[in-house]
């Protein structure tokens, strides 16, 4: 059978996916934060279902939580307030569990924020938003802030994954600026993204979808860069 893929083509992309990722440059978090009223952190899923604890839980997403966290501090002290947390809560027959093992069911602890960040000492002040849908930007909790907040312009999206609820998140808020043609920076810093990773063989093994999480991870944040988010290696 002919292969659909170039494979000369391939080796060459990814050869070139590997550079661009390794080029990223950092971003002064006081460029961000120079009038902090314009900026806000989106938070998705930070959450035990997918850093400690279920069938969704991974060891890499884990990872990111202490830049998160570290990133979370240093910017409330520059003054910035708008820090929100999107996180699935979900319904027990939640629609979504057909394509995935029930996760974050609402009042379980897989849905509680992570400690890390529930023990922040501005928490009680962080704005918690329930989803349940991978796209943080069907929530309409969040599309109503997104509105009475048009003084924001500079919008940092951490989380994961990087190719599905922190991609989707970014994308409707770069999208949605377009549509409406509204001044808006989305930012997205490397190290607080990360995606799960599943081999072939076990996924085979589980009757599930693969998912090599070097190249998810390193496509979807190129993908997110062609449409114009800001892709950054860190937040200094």
């Amino acid at each position: 059978m002919m292969s659909i893929v170039d494979q000369n083509e391939t080796h060459l992309f990814l050869s070139h996916l590997d550079k661009w990722l390794l080029d990223l440059p950092t971003k002064q978090l006081s460029e961000i934060t120079e009038s902090p009223e314009k900026a806000a952190i989106i938070c998705v899923d930070i959450i035990k279902g997918f850093c400690s604890i279920g069938p969704l839980a991974s060891p890499r997403v884990a990872g990111i939580v202490d830049p998160i966290v570290d990133l979370m501090k240093r910017a409330w002290q520059e003054g910035v307030r708008n820090i929100l947390l999107s996180q699935d809560t979900h319904e027990a027959d939640a629609e979504e569990f057909s394509s995935w093992p029930p996760h974050c069911i609402r009042g379980s602890e897989e849905a509680e924020t992570v400690d890390e960040i529930r023990h922040l000492p501005f928490f009680e002040q962080l704005l918690v938003l329930e989803k349940n849908s991978i796209a943080s930007g069907l929530n309409n909790d969040f599309q109503k802030w997104v509105l009475d907040h048009p003084e924001v312009e500079n919008y940092i999206v951490v989380g994961d994954c990087s190719d599905l609820c922190t991609y989707q998140l970014a994308m409707f808020l770069r999208l949605d600026a377009n549509e409406r043609q509204v001044r808006r920076n989305v930012i997205l810093p490397e190290n607080c993204v990360q995606t799960y990773d599943m081999p072939i063989d076990t996924a085979l093994k589980f009757g599930a979808f693969a998912h090599p999480g070097d190249l998810m991870h390193g496509f979807f944040l190129y993908h997110m860069a062609l449409n114009g988010i800001k892709v950054v290696k860190s937040i200094e």
